[in-house]
């Protein structure tokens, strides 16, 4: 691997890791460089700002994202699919945390962005779709096509709110943990409950005991 390409992913997983645990205002460039040990000149000539170190970060998440939500290809979904995409997503939320903390300001102050941005949501929301209607086609969920659309903003709307209501409603200081972000996951498994076929109840509680977090562990 080149040297060039060896500091910029080193300059990426720093970044990450600073945003995530002082969250991403807190953090400069010249913060970024001290760590790793090299001159901000250095840094630079792989990333002309932070803006651009945050773009390559989000275009991880969203290919990570893109990766898992979507539908199998040659076969239908089971039960084991839905923890499979909880889990996943869960994943993705907690190494990206800091894109989940502070996503307005992160939008606001990049237009390119939030143009992607944009584009990423309605991705989701259309896969999420997607996967609603083939848990329905599988037996799994009993529902129509406009309850399938709700559920689908509803989850997008708790996913990505989620770590800004613990900031405001219990957690001030801005520390996340697995757990919290568990709880949030299972909010969207919440979402289901009204649907479940008889057939799937049992599979899908024992799923909501695994994810289920007391709101005291939380707060």
């Amino acid at each position: 691997m080149p040297p060039a390409l060896k500091t910029r992913e080193r300059i990426v997983l720093a970044s990450l890791e600073l945003f995530n645990d002082q969250g991403e205002r807190a953090v400069t460039t010249n913060h970024i460089a001290a760590h790793l040990g090299i001159s901000p000149g250095n840094l630079y000539y792989h990333f002309r700002n932070k803006q651009a170190i945050i773009a390559e970060l989000f275009e991880q998440y969203e290919r990570q994202v893109d990766a898992f939500l979507r539908l199998p290809e040659g076969r239908a979904l089971t039960l084991a699919d839905k923890p499979r995409y909880l889990e996943a997503l869960l994943a993705a939320m907690w190494q990206f945390r800091f894109l989940h903390r502070d996503l307005e300001h992160l939008l606001d102050s990049d237009a390119g962005l939030a143009v992607r941005y944009r584009s990423f949501a309605q991705r989701c929301l259309h896969n999420a779709q997607a996967i609603y209607q083939g848990f329905v086609d599988a037996g799994i969920l009993l529902m129509g096509p406009a309850q399938i659309e709700a559920l689908a903003l509803n989850a997008w709307i708790i996913m990505s709110s989620w770590v800004r209501f613990l900031g405001t409603a219990g957690n001030p200081a801005g520390d996340l943990s697995e757990d919290m972000l568990r709880r949030g996951i299972y909010q969207v498994l919440a979402l289901e409950d009204g649907y479940i076929a008889p057939s799937a109840r049992s599979a899908v509680e024992e799923l909501h005991r695994k994810l289920f977090v007391p709101l005291v562990q939380v707060f």
